[in-house]
């Protein structure tokens, strides 16, 4: 097992390969070869040139971290003494949910783990947001991880401060239970270790490291941490996102991916980049991570001018009855719903009702009901 367990360290990180490349070979000689990882190392190179379509720089990375093996026997040695374990992509521990949100291309070679591995088989949402989060995200914060902790899902946190430490702590709080995913090498983290013994005793936290295990904290490492919060997570939330920075592009990526992301709709006057988010695609969501089904809530506008807050239906409803046998500009329907949506929230609404359709008359869009009839005339002023 432990030195099963060097090889796994060594082709988990060889220096300058990506995920895919390093997946590649772990997928071909375990599953379409049938050999194990010590085999595929046993192999000479020009059985890795000819078999794996390695070049000359590939062969000499591997030769390097074979060297290295003997070293990496003593490390696999001390972290088996010490409680940790070493989980490699091909094991049935290996989170599922991490090779199915993040395929072969992105999911790490290799885990390492300290605490009840049990809990990655369990349901889990990831609370993300700002280190300098508000209050009210903090709240936010709070209540998804208390109603998470109520359905038994696991809280999947970062362990930076602001929201990921909110989420980890609430979780705690309400007895629940919660994944750290460590942003350096898993024994680096002794403080922690000390801080959150007891729930790791117990089984309520499960700390996690995709690094080597001795690379400490660095920058690069925390935002490269950040795909594995969200692959970890069946469900996403966001408390707080500025314009930029990890929680920003950890979401458009999961909206590109066509995952489903929730994000806490911002009072009026708060400064980030919630609705930004939202627009793009993101799922809102009121302080306790209901669904805010009216499209036109996601601008905080509706809601200054004390906007009644009605169903999305009751809003087509409104618009279908304004159109009935005529054609109104976006204008004209602003002005006659009384409503204080701005032009270009009630454009980007009318877009998406499917009974509606445009036609331009003076370079100016007009807005009818499929099927009306051709006579019908716009009101043109």
């Amino acid at each position: 097992m432990i030195n099963e367990a060097a090889y796994w360290i060594s082709i988990a990180h060889l220096p300058g390969w990506r995920y895919k490349r390093i997946n590649e070979l772990i997928i071909k000689f375990h599953h379409e070869q049938k050999i194990g990882i010590e085999g595929f190392f046993h192999l000479d190179t020009e059985e890795w040139k000819k078999a794996y379509d390695l070049n000359d720089k590939e062969t000499d990375d591997l030769l390097n971290v074979k060297s290295e093996i003997p070293n990496n026997s003593f490390l696999a040695e001390s972290l088996f003494n010490q409680g940790y374990e070493i989980i490699p992509l091909i094991s049935p521990e290996y989170s599922q949910n991490l090779k199915s949100n993040l395929k072969s291309d992105y999911s790490p070679a290799v885990l390492y783990l300290k605490g009840n591995r049990g809990i990655l088989k369990e349901k889990s949402i990831a609370i993300v947001g700002s280190r300098n989060a508000g209050e009210i995200s903090l709240q936010f914060t709070d209540n998804i991880a208390k109603n998470a902790s109520k359905e038994y899902k696991v809280v999947v946190s970062g362990f930076a401060k602001g929201v990921d430490k909110q989420a980890l702590d609430s979780a705690i709080a309400y007895k629940g239970q919660s994944i750290i995913v460590l942003p350096q090498g898993i024994t680096t983290f002794g403080s922690g270790f000390k801080t959150y013994y007891r729930q790791i005793v117990d089984g309520d936290v499960l700390v996690l490291s995709t690094f080597h295990p001795k690379v400490p904290w660095r920058t690069d490492l925390a935002m490269a941490r950040n795909i594995v919060i969200y692959g970890l997570a069946d469900e996403i939330y966001v408390a707080e996102s500025s314009d930029s920075g990890g929680t920003w592009s950890g979401v458009k990526d999961g909206i590109r991916k066509q995952r489903t992301i929730y994000v806490r709709q911002p009072d009026p006057g708060e400064k980030n980049a919630n609705i930004e988010l939202i627009k793009m695609g993101a799922v809102p969501v009121d302080i306790n991570g209901r669904r805010i089904t009216a499209d036109y809530l996601v601008h905080p506008e509706t809601r200054q001018q004390g906007v009644a807050e009605e169903s999305a239906e009751k809003i087509a409803d409104k618009i279908k009855s304004l159109l009935k046998n005529k054609s109104l500009s976006a204008d004209q329907i602003k002005e006659q719903m009384g409503t204080a949506w701005s032009k270009s929230t009630l454009t980007n609404y009318l877009k998406k009702l499917n009974f509606i359709e445009v036609k331009k008359i003076r370079n100016k869009n007009f807005y009818f009901i499929k099927g009306t009839p051709e006579k019908t005339e716009p009101q043109l002023f």
